[in-house]
Parts: C-alpha cells; sequence; structure tokens
C-alpha cells in the first residue's frame, strides 16, 4: 500500500504542477460539460474563450503564420501568446500536456522580435513558428517523463546525472536554429507502445472531436492539440504508427519518413538499442503544406552533421516536380500518377465510413485522370508478425524496469503487449533470424511493387498505395486490438503520408447487418462500431510511398487533400 501512495502521491503532485504553470486568466471557471453533452469541443466550442485577434492567428496554417512573422506583419510574441493560450484550453479539455514552458517561449519570442527590429530579415525559415513536441524530446528547463510516474525528477530514471533540465534532443536544437519557438511538450502512453495515449501522470486524453473516442497514440497529445488549433504543427514518432494514428483520428496530416531521413539522436525512447525496426521522427499539421515547410526547414539545418543516423539527404524538389507535372497533365499519357488500392488486409476488415474514405480518395484522383488499381501485395500478417518480435526482443525488460521505479500499475493497453512480468528475451541467433525474414519479405514486396508497372495503365510501378491506417475511424477507449494496417509500413520502412477525407455520418455510414467475421480479432473490431457513438468523428487514410520518397509522398498528399477540398 506504501508504494501505491508512494506513486500517486508523486503522479498528483506532477500533475497539479502541470496545471499550475496555466496562467490564472486562462484557466476555466466552469466545469467541462461531460463528452454526453459536448462531444466536439473544437471550432466554436474552443473558439468562445478566444478574442477574435487569437482567432485569427490560431487557426492560420504554419505557411501562413511564417509569411506573417517573417514580413513583420505578426510579432513572434503576439503569435506564441496566442498559441499559448489556446493550448491550455487544450490541455483543461483533453489533458494533451505533459509540459509547459510558456514564459520560456515568449522570452525567446521577444529575443527573434529584437532580431527582427534589427536586422529587418527572420531568423530562419521558421521565424517565429509556435512547434509543439512529444514528450520524448529532451528540452532544457524541462524534464521528460514520457508518461513514467518513475521518470519524474530524473533523466530517463536515472538520478543525479547532470544532465537533468539541461540537456537537449537535436530536433530541438534544429528547430531552434530555424526559428521556432518550442513551448510544450505532449502527452503520450508510458511505453509509448499503445495506439491510445494513457498513463499515471495525466490519466486519459481524449479525441477533441468526438469525446467518446481515443485520440490515438503513441503522439496522441500532438494529435488532441494540433485539432484544436493550440499548436500549428509539432513532431512526434511512429514505430508501429504512432503519427499516423493521432493524425488519422484528429483530422490531421502527418508523415512517416524513412528512417534516417530527419534526426531522432538524443531523444528518449523505450526498448533503445533496438535496431531491427527503428522508430523515426516526423511532423503533423493541420495542412500537407505545413508539413513539408518543417520537413525542409529541418533538412535545411543539415542533420546528418550532427545524427550518424541521419542520411545525408538535402530535400529534392524534383521528387515533388514531378507530382505536379503529373497532375497538370490533360490527357492520360504515361506522365499520369497510378495508385494501389488496399481494400482490406485479409484479417481485419475496415468500419464502414472508412470504406467509405478509401473509396472517396479513389473516385477522386479517378476524376483526376490517375490509374487506379487492386493492391494484392504479399501478406502483412508475415510483416506484422516480425515487427512484434522486435517490441519483444527483451521480453519486456526495459519497460517493466520504468514501471519498477515507482511500482505504478501498467495500463490495460499497454500490458496486452507486455503483460505484468518480463518474458524471455530472444537470443542473438532468434534476432538474426527475424532480421533475415523481414528482409526476405521486404525484397518480395519490392518486387511486386516493381511488377505492377504491367498493370498500373502508366507503363511504371504504382506511385503510391492508398490505404486505411486503422479498421476504424478512431479507437473506443480500451478496443484497439489490431494494428497490422499501420504497422505493415513499419516493417518495410516506406514513407506514409496520412490525409484526413471526411467525418463519420451516422446516416450514411450505418453498421453492416448480418456480418460473418473473419476471425476473433475481426470480430472484436466489428463489435465495436456503432454509428451513434462514432457519429461525427474524422476518418483519414493514408497515401505510402517507398522508401525516402518524402518529397514525393508529401506532394501527392497535398494533391489529394486539395482535390477533396474541391
Amino acid at each position: 500500500m506504501e508504494g501505491a501512495l508512494d506513486w500517486e502521491h508523486l503522479a498528483a503532485t506532477k500533475r497539479e504542477s502541470i496545471d499550475s504553470l496555466i496562467p490564472e486568466p486562462w484557466r476555466l471557471r466552469e466545469p467541462i460539460p461531460s463528452a454526453h453533452d459536448q462531444r466536439d469541443v473544437t471550432g466554436r466550442f474552443i473558439q468562445q474563450y478566444l478574442d477574435s485577434r487569437e482567432v485569427e492567428i490560431t487557426e492560420t496554417d504554419a505557411v501562413g503564420i511564417v509569411k506573417h512573422t517573417s514580413t513583420g506583419q505578426w510579432t513572434a510574441k503576439e503569435v506564441m501568446r496566442a498559441f499559448c493560450h489556446r493550448a491550455s484550453l487544450a490541455h483543461q479539455f483533453t489533458h494533451c500536456l505533459h509540459e509547459i514552458f510558456f514564459d520560456a517561449a515568449l522570452e525567446d519570442a521577444d529575443r527573434l522580435d529584437e532580431y527582427f527590429h534589427e536586422h529587418r530579415a527572420p531568423v530562419g525559415p521558421l521565424h517565429g513558428l509556435p512547434v509543439s513536441l512529444k514528450d520524448q524530446f529532451h528540452v532544457k528547463g524541462v524534464e521528460t517523463t514520457m508518461g513514467y510516474v518513475g521518470w519524474i525528477g530524473t533523466f530517463q530514471g536515472q538520478k543525479d546525472t547532470g544532465r537533468e533540465r539541461i540537456y537537449e534532443s537535436e530536433m530541438a536544437k534544429e528547430l531552434r536554429a530555424a526559428g521556432a519557438l518550442l513551448y510544450c511538450k505532449t502527452s503520450v502512453p508510458h511505453t509509448l507502445m499503445t495506439g491510445e495515449t494513457v498513463n499515471n501522470i495525466i490519466g486519459y486524453t481524449t479525441n477533441p472531436k468526438n469525446r467518446h473516442l481515443s485520440c490515438g497514440g503513441s503522439s496522441g497529445g500532438e494529435g488532441a492539440l494540433i485539432a484544436l488549433r493550440g499548436s500549428p504543427g509539432g513532431f512526434g514518432t511512429d514505430i508501429g504508427g504512432s503519427i499516423r494514428i493521432p493524425a488519422a483520428f484528429n483530422g490531421l496530416y502527418g508523415i512517416r519518413p524513412s528512417s534516417g531521413r530527419l534526426p531522432y539522436e538524443g531523444m528518449a525512447n523505450s526498448m533503445d538499442g533496438q535496431n531491427s525496426m527503428l522508430s523515426v521522427v516526423g511532423p503533423l499539421a493541420q495542412t500537407a503544406a505545413s508539413l513539408r515547410l518543417l520537413v525542409k526547414s529541418v533538412l535545411e539545418q543539415e542533420p546528418w552533421l550532427h545524427d550518424p543516423l541521419v542520411v545525408e539527404m538535402p530535400w529534392r524538389p524534383e521528387q515533388e516536380e514531378q507530382v505536379k507535372r503529373a497532375n497538370k497533365t490533360d490527357d492520360q499519357s504515361s506522365e499520369r500518377l497510378a495508385f494501389g488500392v488496399l481494400r482490406q488486409d485479409g484479417v481485419v476488415n475496415p468500419h464502414p465510413p472508412v470504406r467509405r474514405a478509401i473509396d472517396v480518395v479513389v473516385e477522386t484522383l479517378k476524376k483526376l485522370g490517375h490509374q487506379v488499381i487492386d493492391w494484392k501485395p504479399p501478406s502483412h500478417e508475415r510483416g506484422n508478425a516480425l515487427a512484434l518480435k522486435t517490441w519483444r526482443y527483451d521480453g519486456g525488460r526495459d519497460v517493466h524496469k520504468d514501471f519498477a521505479l515507482s511500482g505504478e500499475p501498467i495500463a490495460p493497453q499497454v500490458s496486452q503487449t507486455y503483460g505484468q512480468t518480463p518474458i524471455e528475451e530472444a537470443t542473438a541467433t532468434d534476432i538474426a533470424q527475424v532480421n533475415v525474414a523481414k528482409r526476405e519479405w521486404q525484397k518480395e514486396y519490392l518486387e511486386y511493387w516493381n511488377g505492377t508497372s504491367e498493370t498500373s495503365g502508366t507503363g511504371r510501378p504504382v506511385d503510391a498505395v492508398i490505404a486505411p491506417l486503422a479498421p476504424f475511424a478512431a479507437a473506443r477507449p480500451k478496443e484497439y486490438h489490431y494494428y497490422g494496417y499501420s504497422v505493415f509500413v513499419n516493417a518495410l520502412d516506406y514513407t506514409s503520408c496520412v490525409v484526413p477525407v471526411t467525418q463519420v455520418d451516422k446516416a450514411v455510414d450505418g453498421a453492416d447487418v448480418g456480418y460473418e467475421p473473419l476471425n476473433q480479432q475481426d470480430e472484436a473490431a466489428y463489435k465495436s462500431y456503432d454509428p451513434d457513438v462514432y457519429d461525427g468523428a474524422y476518418v483519414g487514410v493514408q497515401l505510402v510511398g517507398r522508401r525516402f520518397q518524402e518529397e514525393k509522398m508529401l506532394a501527392v498528399a497535398e494533391l489529394v487533400g486539395d482535390a477533396l477540398a474541391g
């Protein structure tokens, strides 16, 4: 009982310290309505607490903000202050923040404004842009808990290292050098290894569009914050869908780059040293153009000079130009793009609104004159099974070690993968076998992709694959049990962008009648769908490209998004 009281006290103290950093004038005076009474807290609901200038600033995308701050039309400080206010409200609605450092951000904004006043020029391509970070990034002045109670007051669970509240991750340094303003870190599930955001410090982070549902994970705080326009863009990580899941669940754009494209150096992580399938870092934002700005700006800092795992690959405009040319072509020539469409993976069938979103994207692309063919690749089950093995190479010792620091309980969303105690570790032989099997599967997939040149209609292999990101528009709490639609991309190390498509409409997206589930996983997913519960939720899809096709896939995402917008 004493251990339980200790971790509960630590968690409560940390939770109260986060809330106390919200300035008094920005704290809500009335209780927040229940999810039943107010399921959607985006848009007009959150706007009622802001003045018109704050609404104008915070509902401008990252590209628009930088245009204003880089020309002196808006000061960095007024932009930063508006986002601090809106982020404060977002946290009170959804529990999406782990760290708040508004005062430091406003001081940084003052310095940017002084620089602009003196030089009449921006510091860098992100001058005055507020950027939020998932609570894996180390930022000076604040700590990183990654959702673990045992990490409170430490550096990744270790005390007196000399790095507490001083050390910064490489990405934080790169963003500052580009002129970005860092002001908050967002909530994650402890361990990072689930598609819902839950931990014993802040509790459960809800979906702001439909608070009956999850905001996703593990970059779920980023998803909720950006959906509420408390941030114009932020960075998360992805080892099994953790950028793309929150992007899709929250009506955002998000990109999972290939490993080695953007700097991960110096970040906290689970299972650090597991190199068979690396976690990657990437942005989420409200527009594809905002993603492009963030990725391009980081690459301009030459991160390969400071992160040994980053490939020396500057921004390649020719990749995006290829997409732009294809979309301007008036005839059905080889310049047109070709897409594969994965409607289901043979394990779990998507819910009705997800199927409709896939259809909407397919029909939109066909109307533009692009080709779409069925995608029937090598078994995704094989790749997904290999991915799961990599996550448990150490038998769960790393994550259980961090839970043991405080004695806190493990969320059921995490224990479904790691149990309550460690299991036997994999041997070097076991790991080598997984690496060989993964390479063979990747080779088979690669050749399947190459072979689509025979059926694509362009004489070239398909340019991208349209696929679900999850079986559902968003997961219901404690009901995210199947990750096959996101994990296969990680096992291939492909580039993937999420594009928001539509919203669940209970009048259109009725439940399947007389459905015969394929298996137990499919049955669980089928039973989780209720049109009344899901009504109004965002629905997104992912556009999957090959390795290191970030520029191309961002251009494709923008093409699709613009076409959907009409």
